[in-house]
C-alpha cells in the first residue's frame, strides 16, 4: 500500500511543474482556399438577348426556379459554393418600375450589411448603363447590379455565397469573385 501515495504525490509534483506557462487557446482556423487562374471567354448563347463574358472556371446553367422566366441564367462558381443570379426583362415603359425594383432588392440586405454603396455604370459605345450595389458585412448578398439600354434591355445580377454569411471567412472568396463580376458587367452587349 505505500506505493500507491508514492505513486499520487508523483503525479501531483508532475502535475504543479507541468502547467507553469500560460495556456492560451488557438482561435478558431478558416480553411485554406485555393484560386484558379483568371481566364474568360464569351457566354454568347444564341438564346440569350445578352453576351457577356465568363470565367473559364464557372459554369452557366439556365434558372429552374418556378418563378423563373425566359433568359435567366445561374453563372455557378461550384468550387466556391457561390453563384450570380442573372434574371432578364424587356423593357416595356416600365423602366422606371424595374430600377426601383432593383434598388429595392438590393437594400433588402441593409439589415445586416455595413454599409451599401452605389457606383453608377455607363458604357455608350455598347449603349450599357447601370448601378452597381457593393454591400459590405454580413449580407447574403455582397454585389448586385442592373444593366440597361433604356429601351428595351433590362439584365440584373446579384452575388450569392451559399455559406452561413461571416465575412471573417468569406472576405477572401468576395474578393476573388467580384472582379469577375466587373467583369461580366463591363463585358455585357445586347444582341438585337
Amino acid at each position: 500500500m505505500p506505493r500507491i501515495p508514492s505513486i499520487l504525490s508523483l503525479l501531483i509534483l508532475l502535475m504543479t511543474f507541468s502547467c507553469q506557462k500560460d495556456y492560451t487557446p488557438k482561435p478558431r482556423g478558416y480553411f485554406r482556399i485555393s484560386f484558379q487562374e483568371k481566364t474568360y471567354h464569351m457566354l454568347d448563347s444564341a438564346a440569350l438577348p445578352y453576351r457577356f463574358d465568363i470565367p473559364g472556371y464557372s459554369k452557366i446553367v439556365p434558372d429552374h426556379d418556378r418563378m423563373a422566366e425566359p433568359f435567366w441564367v445561374n453563372l455557378k462558381f461550384p468550387a466556391h459554393k457561390a453563384e450570380v443570379n442573372i434574371s432578364y426583362k424587356t423593357v416595356h415603359n416600365n423602366l422606371a418600375e424595374l430600377m426601383q425594383d432593383s434598388h429595392e432588392l438590393a437594400y433588402k440586405h441593409s439589415i445586416k450589411a455595413d454599409a451599401i454603396n452605389e457606383r453608377v455604370y455607363m458604357n455608350a459605345e455598347k449603349k450599357v448603363y447601370g448601378t452597381i450595389y457593393l454591400i459590405e458585412g454580413n449580407a447574403a448578398s455582397p454585389l448586385q447590379f442592373y444593366l440597361t439600354d433604356s429601351t428595351r434591355h433590362f439584365l440584373r445580377g446579384a452575388l450569392y455565397i451559399r455559406e452561413v454569411p461571416n465575412i471573417d471567412s468569406l472576405r477572401p472568396v468576395i474578393d476573388y469573385l467580384t472582379p469577375d463580376v466587373i467583369h461580366l458587367i463591363e463585358t455585357t452587349e445586347w444582341k438585337h
